[in-house]
């Protein structure tokens, strides 16, 4: 597995998000067995960066992935995410990034996990009320104390960032990217090229939708966040599917399958990038992986990048992301 940076974190550049394994997502929770072995497998082919949080659950998750992880935990970047649960209230889901309210997540992530520091935390949704320089202030008093390696922002309008990145260096950005979320591209990714700052892609497979493998809703279990999405409203979701088709055809003519394909086409942005696909089984795993040494040609490149935008937003609710 060839290896990026992010920062000053040395990462694969393949990483593996854990987040369905647990939530939001059709069989979450059925199988930690298989999620587990899907844990163990991704060190065996030499993914070391893993991502969670802990309102995935809550906080099981990160239990989950700090069990598998077990003695292989410091030969692996970790990266959680904090500041959508609020500990200092009634402990519900809603924005906080007090500085008490994300040392409490902190703290509760890092017994969770079963370590001593996180290489990589995020703010995972801005908090409009409190300001910049107090959240960041309270990153940076973390990284000072050792309990973190690097703090990141996930959904940051540019201005923020720039704000932020003031204050206190930021390691990463995570944002959704992908051939069907494309918005990283006018402005942020410029931005963070020139602020030195790592960028690592979540969904970068379209929530499984660019495997080709969700070509109806009817498959979807009924509490599968994917249900409430725009894109896979029926009639956004024909309109979709045209996009899914075109990179079947480019998948064909590579030899690959369409989530080799889709991630191979990330890899192919440029350094600092590490896109973190999420999967519960070996099987995904393994092919998702196998995208690292695949090499798509110009015109595949071109034909993918020219693809349309999608229809419908990428949340039902875009209030909470780039702001």
């Amino acid at each position: 597995m060839k290896h990026t940076t992010l920062g000053t974190l040395d990462v694969s550049r393949l990483g593996l998000g854990t987040m369905g394994m647990s939530a939001f997502y059709s069989g979450a929770r059925a199988d930690d067995a298989e999620s587990t072995r899907t844990i163990r497998r991704a060190l065996d082919l030499g993914v070391t960066f893993f991502d969670t949080a802990e309102m995935y659950g809550p906080y099981i998750n990160e239990e989950l992935l700090g069990r598998a992880l077990g003695a292989d935990r410091d030969s692996v970047v970790l990266a959680t995410k904090g500041g959508t649960i609020k500990h200092l209230d009634d402990g519900s889901y809603g924005y906080d990034g007090r500085p008490e309210n994300l040392r409490r997540a902190l703290e509760g992530s890092l017994q969770r996990l079963g370590t001593d520091h996180i290489d990589l935390y995020y703010q995972h949704r801005m908090d409009p009320s409190t300001p910049v320089e107090d959240t960041v202030g309270a990153m940076a008093e973390f990284v000072a104390e050792g309990k973190i390696r690097g703090y990141g922002l996930s959904e940051a309008a540019p201005e923020r960032i720039r704000a932020a990145h003031a204050i206190h260096p930021i390691t990463a950005i995570q944002t959704e990217y992908s051939l069907w979320t494309r918005d990283p591209e006018s402005e942020l990714l410029p931005l963070l090229r020139e602020l030195g700052i790592g960028f690592v892609p979540y969904s970068p497979l379209g929530r499984g939708f660019l495997t080709g493998a969700i070509r109806s809703t009817e498959t979807l279990e009924p509490n599968d966040f994917r249900l409430n999405n725009p894109r896979f409203d029926p009639d956004n979701l024909a309109e979709n599917l045209k996009i899914v088709d075109a990179v079947e055809a480019v998948a064909a003519e590579a030899g690959a399958t369409p989530a080799q394909v889709a991630l191979a086409w990330i890899l192919a942005q440029g350094d600092g990038i590490a896109p973190i696909p999420g999967t519960k089984r070996v099987s995904r795993l393994e092919e998702n992986v196998t995208a690292d040494s695949l090499v798509l040609t110009a015109e595949q490149l071109a034909a993918l990048s020219a693809l349309p935008a999608p229809a419908g937003d990428r949340y039902a609710d875009m209030s909470a992301v780039n702001r």
